[in-house]
């Protein structure tokens, strides 16, 4: 149990004893620290329930807890607030038992399964800085949701099936109509095609032209749509040569990221499905037919405004995008025993999920135990505040964007460095942007500025990893000299009580950020938290300090801080470089 758990524990039972039996006190971070380390405001609440004195009531607590060796000062304000300066003994066996045990100050004991759905790059597609944040807060959040003690799957759920399929297939037959996959005899044999990324990368946006500015062509991706899903066996053959060859490059980058999924599968997977779940669904009755379509009513009485029946299979035959996701749900929840499916997608797409979740709801898919969780983000957007673009107006790559932070890394912070430079310069770049990124509530629109999430001085992912390559350089610096730590013995400055404070609501904050799916508490504390230690190592000599216990309760200090950090670091899925 945490140590500010125990405490609470402690106080409540005290408060029995003298008359006020309630099922949980809380102790608050004072945002008063003249007055107190924390603050305790349920006087208010118990004055209403025993009709007493708000300040009555807090001194009778305050004489039943004031001699606890947890405390060093105890006083009550009005209108009846009990504040509390803990004891260094408390603060210093908190410290001690961090060190040994880090975990003890994340894992929250949540015992749930979660789905999460993240990622989502369309294949064939260059993946460019708009599915940056699906990957980077999905990541995040799995790798939070490890920490407080989730079983979690993941799944990158690539958009590999559907219209822009056909237009690329389509575009590949119209420059090489003699390839066998177009061929009526065509029975699977391998084809002698060399296909890139690069083919890809400029196949993409032709085809998806053509077919936008011309019907005739549109009406034929859609064709070779509807037979793709039927498993043509040409048009299949060459789908799978297509989503092998995308796939290499998304994983690439992603790896670049610290990005990776359980489940690499795609909206295909999912349309294996589609007969079982349409079975199911026209058992239950409430597919509708409307102008040559077949939709499920999703429209509920307290609705505000308008909303749309959600599509299952459009008028000229093709299955939807909708009905895609339904099945997706169809096939989770028959394959795990899941608690909670969480989506981590554009804000801009709400009204789809919302869609999606209540006919999932109504069909019986899912029950009502199991929660469907639309966790939206805004956009990612230039300097200027304005899309990011290249400099022909296009979207930028993503691999451009890592491209570009890591030479600005590189010019600007790594004059010294000589050996793994452009190892080291990725990394540090990878920072700058996961960082900034996730800085932001989610749902927050934000500008990415390069010059500006990657100084040194301000908070960016670079501050944080120089701070900590400086922790981890003294710490080993110690480690030469043979000098010897275990633990803190004495605390000799105010900021090393801060230090320990701050470290103190690291559980709550961890819950807090789980309970808002958002990684911005996180990233402030981090900052905070670095910050307070920097002031620390700026006021104190560490390795050249006479005073032995001293000298060692700080080499501990900093180890606590480098460890916690790098935790914190691992959870937004940054790594900390060797030097800098």
């Amino acid at each position: 149990m945490h140590k500010i758990d125990e405490l609470e524990l402690k106080i409540k039972e005290a408060m029995k004893i003298v008359g006020y039996d309630i099922e949980s006190i809380t102790l608050n971070p004072s945002n008063r620290p003249d007055l107190g380390d924390y603050q305790y405001n349920g006087a208010m609440a118990l004055a209403k329930i025993y009709h007493d004195s708000p300040m009555n009531i807090a001194n009778k607590i305050v004489n039943a807890i004031k001699n606890f060796s947890e405390f060093k000062e105890i006083s009550v304000a009005n209108p009846g607030f009990i504040n509390i300066t803990l004891s260094d003994s408390f603060l210093i066996d908190f410290a001690n038992t961090s060190l040994k045990d880090i975990n003890s100050n994340y894992n929250l004991g949540i015992n749930k399964t979660i789905f999460l759905d993240y990622g989502g790059p369309n294949v064939a597609k260059v993946l460019h800085v708009g599915h940056l944040r699906s990957a980077n807060i999905g990541q995040a959040l799995n790798n939070l949701c490890k920490v407080v003690g989730c079983k979690t799957i993941s799944d990158i759920h690539l958009g590999d099936w559907g219209r822009p399929m056909g237009m690329v297939i389509l575009e590949i037959k119209t420059r090489y109509p003699d390839l066998a996959y177009f061929k009526d005899n065509y029975n699977g044999e391998e084809v002698d095609f060399n296909l890139t990324n690069e083919d890809l990368l400029e196949l993409y946006p032709t085809a998806t032209t053509k077919a936008k500015e011309n019907e005739n062509i549109m009406e034929e991706a859609r064709k070779i749509n509807l037979e793709l899903q039927n498993k043509h066996k040409g048009y299949y053959a060459l789908w799978k040569k297509i989503v092998e060859v995308s796939l290499s490059e998304v994983k690439r980058l992603y790896k670049d990221l610290n990005v990776d999924f359980d489940l690499w599968e795609g909206e295909s997977d999912n349309f294996e499905y589609m007969n079982e779940l349409f079975e199911y669904l026209y058992s239950k009755n409430i597919i509708q037919k409307s102008d040559g379509a077949e939709v499920i009513n999703v429209k509920e009485e307290s609705d505000k405004k308008e909303m749309p029946p959600l599509i299952l299979v459009k008028s000229n035959g093709a299955v939807s995008y909708e009905a895609t996701d339904l099945a997706a749900i169809w096939e989770r929840t028959h394959k795990y025993k899941l608690d909670e499916i969480w989506y981590i997608v554009d804000k801009r797409q709400e009204l789809h999920f919302t869609q999606v979740f209540r006919a999932s709801y109504k069909s019986g898919i899912v029950n009502d135990d199991t929660k469907l969780i639309f966790n939206g983000f805004g956009t990612m957007n230039g300097p200027d505040g304005k899309p990011f673009k290249t400099r022909d107006g296009g979207v930028m790559p993503l691999s451009d964007l890592l491209d570009n932070v890591t030479k600005v890394c590189e010019t600007r912070l790594m004059e010294s460095i000589t050996e793994n430079r452009e190892r080291i310069a990725r990394t540090i770049a990878v920072a700058a942007i996961k960082y900034a990124d996730l800085l932001p509530f989610r749902t927050t629109d934000y500008n990415f500025d390069i010059d500006k999430f990657t100084d040194l001085n301000g908070k960016t992912g670079t501050y944080l990893l120089y701070s900590c390559v400086r922790m981890n350089s003294l710490l080993q610096k110690a480690n030469n000299a043979n000098i010897k730590y275990e633990d803190i013995k004495i605390l000799s400055t105010d900021n090393e009580r801060k230090i320990l404070i701050t470290m103190l609501d690291l559980k709550r904050m961890i819950k807090r950020s789980f309970e808002n799916y958002s990684l911005n508490e996180i990233c402030e504390y981090l900052y905070k938290i670095t910050n307070l230690y920097n002031n620390f190592y700026a006021e104190n000599k560490v390795l050249i300090e006479e005073n032995n216990d001293k000298k060692t309760s700080w080499l501990a200090l900093t180890k606590l801080i480098f460890d916690n950090n790098k935790y914190l670091l691992n959870i937004l899925g940054i790594n900390i470089p060797e030097k800098m």
